[in-house]
């Protein structure tokens, strides 16, 4: 039986809401019980192993530590059950495409989009209204790797990870490393309006690419406890990512790009405060001057 097969055994089949999110939680809780207590037996046995073979087991424990070996497989098992949350969420329903992120928690910002490309974005400080603009009709409100993306290429995304990874590869520019790919693919699950299946199938592709890391639970700048991910962007200097996921709702709750860390190096982050379809529009007439 494969992984994907033991993971669906596992989680079982997904219930409707709210009770999908309370057994996708117990079964996590457990899943990370259990992946702790085999990494410590591991660990005990491969200690009390031969004493010829007592300097290759040193080796092993100084690179293999209990708590990396529990987290592994603790990480590729929340993004695939995070899958199959996403998998058993309703389809989109409502006039705009509505997410609201907090910015380095002092700036908000907002898009709203439709199904036929219209869209607008609003940004506002703390103690100021809101300003909102049109976006023009010559670009999409969505795009990857530099490319516009139009709503109806995201509702027609192959839902099948491996045909998913091949697409989003023919859009990267050439030369691209696993980070912008892994960027690209984690674009998917919150900046854009993706239907069910292809966020499960980009749940799906981020726990088979090797340069996506699990750090394990974590809490966002608004106290929201999670499980956290990380992988290198390319560039120079290197500047890490960290995605915080909510593997019970399916949602990504923040992103933190960390630039030159061990040198003392700036942050910036990303909360996600909503994400999601709705019938309430932005405040503002379409005769709003148009974004440039």
């Amino acid at each position: 039986m494969d992984e994907l097969s033991s993971i669906r055994e596992l989680y079982g089949e997904p219930p409707t809401e709210p009770a999908l999110k309370a057994r996708v939680r117990e079964r996590l809780e457990a899943e990370r019980r259990r992946s702790s207590r085999m990494s410590w037996f591991s660990w005990r046995a491969a200690v009390g192993g031969l004493a010829a073979a007592a300097v290759a087991v040193a080796a092993v424990v100084a690179f293999v530590s209990p708590r990396t070996a529990g987290e592994t497989v603790s990480g590729r098992s929340i993004l695939l059950a995070a899958a199959t949350t996403a998998a058993s969420g309703p389809a989109g329903k409502g006039t705009y495409w509505h997410i609201e992120k907090l910015h380095d928690g002092t700036k908000v910002t907002d898009l709203w989009a439709t199904r036929d490309g219209k869209a607008w974005t609003g940004e506002r400080m703390a103690g100021r209204s809101a300003k909102v603009v049109v976006f023009s009709g010559k670009r999409a409100p969505f795009s990857m790797a530099g490319r516009d993306l139009t709503f109806e290429q995201i509702q027609r995304l192959p839902t099948d990870p491996a045909a998913l990874k091949e697409w989003v590869i023919g859009m990267l520019p050439a030369g691209s490393g696993d980070g912008v790919l892994a960027d690209a693919v984690s674009g998917l699950l919150w900046s854009k309006p993706s239907p069910p299946g292809v966020r499960a199938a980009a749940y799906r592709l981020l726990g088979d690419l090797p340069n996506v890391t699990y750090l394990g639970r974590s809490t966002d700048q608004r106290g929201r406890t999670g499980d956290a991910f990380a992988f290198e962007l390319d560039g120079d200097p290197a500047v890490e990512r960290t995605l915080i996921i909510d593997a019970a709702s399916s949602q990504v709750l923040s992103c933190t790009d960390s630039a030159g860390v061990y040198g003392g190096g700036t942050q910036r982050s990303e909360v996600v405060l909503g994400a999601g379809w709705t019938d309430k529009g932005p405040a503002v007439s379409e005769t709003a001057s148009p974004r440039p």
